[in-house]
């Protein structure tokens, strides 16, 4: 050991190639979790993507389904942050909240590979119910909690014409799903503009008439 290389420089070292590994692998596993699917991956695969051992990955993650878990949630959760954040700022009215909404998952899953995670949930939750799960307590369900925070402060405030968003905080996010699975199976038969789509929606839920056009 050189006279650099203290023990502790040694140890700091040691835990950051452990923390580069193991993103290493989260990356890979989320190329192929969103392009093979759940069922069909195979943790050789990930294990050769990410240029380790496959025994590696079981140093960091139970099982597969442990690593699906932990890449959903580092690919999915600085985007419920920033929901958070959004939902948390009282400068914004209730119109204005919901446009901010419409554009974080326009840029943060719409228009990223992040969108096959719902794609993926969608179609293999069924044969996986650990999966679905997962996914509806760490993100559906935070979501939800967050637009019926959000509403019942828009109501309180008058800027809501019912109390439907409430009892149902889902309405937010169903064109939202359909956006997403139009995106990954019909766009080459028929392109849909989500954002224009979004922008009719806001405007059906806060009671105001719209002209068809994506609003800022």
């Amino acid at each position: 050991m050189s006279t650099l290389e203290t023990p502790k420089r040694v140890a700091g070292k040691r835990v950051r190639e452990q923390e580069r590994r193991r993103q290493a692998i989260l990356d890979a596993a989320f190329v192929q979790f969103t392009n093979e699917g759940f069922a069909a991956t195979r943790l050789d695969a990930v294990a050769e993507a990410a240029g380790v051992a496959k025994g590696t990955i079981y140093l960091f993650f139970k099982d597969k389904e442990d690593l699906f878990e932990k890449t959903v949630l580092a690919a999915i959760g600085p985007t419920l942050s920033n929901l958070d954040s959004v939902v948390e700022r009282n400068d914004l009215s209730f119109a204005q909240l919901l446009a901010q909404l419409s554009e974080l998952f326009r840029r943060e899953i719409l228009l990223t590979r992040r969108r096959e995670i719902v794609r993926l949930v969608i179609s293999e939750g069924s044969r996986f119910p650990r999966i679905a799960e997962f996914y509806h307590r760490e993100v559906i369900s935070r979501g939800l909690s967050l637009i019926r925070k959000a509403a019942q402060r828009a109501q309180a405030n008058g800027e809501l014409p019912s109390d439907a968003l409430l009892r149902f905080p889902q309405l937010l996010f169903a064109p939202m799903l359909i956006g997403i699975i139009w995106t990954s199976v019909f766009s080459q038969q028929e392109p849909l503009d989500v954002e224009a789509m979004l922008a009719a929606h806001r405007d059906l839920l806060l009671g105001v008439p719209h002209d068809g056009r994506a609003k800022p």
